[in-house]
């Protein structure tokens, strides 16, 4: 079911077409949304109706069909809003309103981006786009940009054409993303490098932790630390008196993290996380996700020497009967793999924490 507005209303609800079958829908980024909004209200800028519906190609060749669900113009200017349908991902953006104002620009001077309500803005080097824009990723003005391009040509008007993109409510959500620490202000960020959205995508969560290291390679932070979750994080950030760009956002993607820093590497990184994940990075796992890596507990039975081990269901039940030996020699055997596998000129250290937060090993640093 779809709801088409009225001009000037705003309902918040939509159905998109030629949604991808798939056993976990695949969704369209904000990026998507924004293009498919530019391309219809460059419809009603240059003379013609609003559209019902608008299609777009994207980088891929895929040609997904957006609803509209807001429109509006005015003597010089329109605007279009399209709710995003993130599938079946557990994106904070999912349902938000996209909604993209087209203007004439001055003559000469091509296509500009600006943020408008809930877009954020660019405050700190190292990411794609430079401090003091709005932020919208390269790929989605690409696509932009190629629309405005097409359509001009169509309607033989001048592709000088600003480009306000807006999302209402979008710095609360913003509060729920890595944008604060990635020093974007001011709302959300415009993404997407496909047009599509994965469900449970590892490429995106892998992506944003890069940018942090950008960020912080960037600005200057020698020290940076990621952690496996909140109660670590907290730990480690208070441990060392970290800034909240020095924190990456690792989650179960040691390897993800690792890897990057080893071909953009800073002075120092400490890994943070409880007994559980921390023993598979001991035993040489760099996805610690529950099902992508498990516990060998054959091994921890020959590392503590006590066969008993060996018949255990968790590394918490472990750890209750071998106590800090088993902390410190996991956070010892972490850092070794760490080193071994990641090493060179940045100095790591382990920190393993238990579920209340407070630090049961240490190692390295």
């Amino acid at each position: 079911m779809s709801v088409l507005s009225s001009p000037g209303s705003l309902p918040i609800v939509a159905a998109m077409t030629e949604t991808p079958k798939t056993e976990l829908r695949r969704g369209w980024t904000t990026g998507a949304c924004a293009t498919a909004g530019v391309k219809a209200a460059l419809t009603r800028l240059w003379g013609g109706a609003f559209p019902d519906a608008v299609t777009i190609t994207l980088p891929r060749g895929e040609t997904p069909t957006f609803l509209l669900v807001h429109h509006d113009a005015g003597p010089d200017w329109a605007e279009v809003g399209i709710v995003k349908d993130a599938g079946d991902d557990p994106d904070v953006t999912h349902g938000a309103l996209i909604i993209a104002r087209v203007r004439a620009g001055g003559s000469g001077q091509g296509v500009t981006f600006h943020a408008g309500d809930g877009v954020g803005h660019v405050t700190k080097p190292g990411l794609p786009i430079p401090p003091g824009e709005p932020a919208i990723n390269p790929v989605p003005r690409d696509m932009m940009t190629g629309v405005v391009r097409d359509m001009a040509a169509r309607h033989g008007q001048p592709a000088d054409v600003e480009i306000t993109l807006s999302i209402p409510g979008g710095k609360a959500l913003a509060a729920k993303t890595w944008n604060p620490r990635l020093g974007i202000t001011g709302g959300l960020s415009v993404l997407g490098t496909t047009g599509i959205v994965r469900p449970f995508s590892c490429a995106a969560w892998i992506a944003s932790i890069h940018r942090g290291v950008d960020v912080a390679r960037a600005t200057g932070i020698t020290h940076v630390a990621g952690c496996t979750g909140a109660a670590s994080e907290q730990t480690v950030q208070a441990l060392y008196g970290l800034e909240d760009a020095a924190m990456l956002d690792m989650g179960d993607f040691a390897g993800g993290m690792l890897k990057y820093l080893s071909r953009h590497p800073v002075a120092k990184v400490t890994i943070g996380g409880g007994i559980g994940k921390m023993t598979k990075l001991a035993q040489g796992a760099i996805d610690l996700h529950s099902g992508r890596s498990q516990v060998s507990f054959e091994t921890l039975a020959n590392w503590l020497d006590d066969p008993v081990i060996a018949t255990m269901n968790t590394a918490l039940e472990a750890y209750r009967r071998a106590g800090a030996r088993m902390a410190d020699t996991v956070a010892s055997r972490a850092l070794a793999q760490v080193e071994t596998r990641f090493g060179g000129d940045m100095v790591f250290d382990i920190v393993v924490v238990d579920r209340e937060g407070a630090v049961i090993a240490r190692a390295g640093g």
